[in-house]
């Protein structure tokens, strides 16, 4: 990959909380989706004010489990109609109806920028509003934007490792922390 789609890890600020997750199988992926989901609901609902955001990398090789676990945090979240990978469209919405945000619904972004082969594509593609309306935002292939996308809320890195999977949670914000020590 040319170096201009890499992030290094080096870039980021030092971790204000890191976890590692077993996910020996994909019902494991599907479990910790669930646990994601109600630390969201769980932040949302503890939050005297508006909900900030969250800003969610998700870090891996294909077929790491990267649109598996989006779908999961989905489900558990309510959203039960189909759930599509973004990988052609770039970005697919969701409007989840919650109990627990004071506006009634919650705005869920899924983004896949593997086909950008440019961080300027980023900016072209005019997604930054989606990160300032206090919506959850999962990014597939963050890298690939470059250090455009700034530092995440929470970083989720998905390796194989046997039959399963690795996940390894940094949480970069005091939000992203919250959710992180609910998992």
């Amino acid at each position: 990959m040319p170096d201009s789609l890499t992030r290094s890890i080096a870039n980021l600020p030092a971790a204000l909380l890191e976890r590692r997750f077993d996910l020996p199988g994909e019902d494991a992926t599907l479990a910790f989706g669930g646990q994601f989901a109600r630390a969201i609901l769980a932040r949302c609902s503890t939050s005297g004010e508006r909900f900030p955001g969250l800003q969610v990398q998700l870090i891996g090789d294909l077929g790491a489990g990267k649109t598996t676990l989006v779908r999961a945090t989905l489900r558990a979240l309510g959203h039960a109609g189909r759930v599509r990978s973004p990988t052609y469209t770039l970005v697919e919405p969701y409007s989840l109806a919650t109990q627990t945000t004071q506006t009634g619904a919650l705005a869920l972004y899924h983004f896949d920028l593997y086909r950008f082969t440019d961080p300027a594509e980023w900016i072209d593609a005019g997604f930054r509003e989606y990160f300032d309306s206090g919506a959850i935002c999962l990014i597939e292939w963050p890298q690939r934007a470059g250090g455009l996308l700034g530092v995440p809320d929470l970083e989720f890195k998905l390796e194989q490792e046997g039959e399963g999977r690795v996940l390894t949670a940094r949480a970069f914000s005091e939000t992203g922390k919250s959710c992180l020590e609910s998992c």
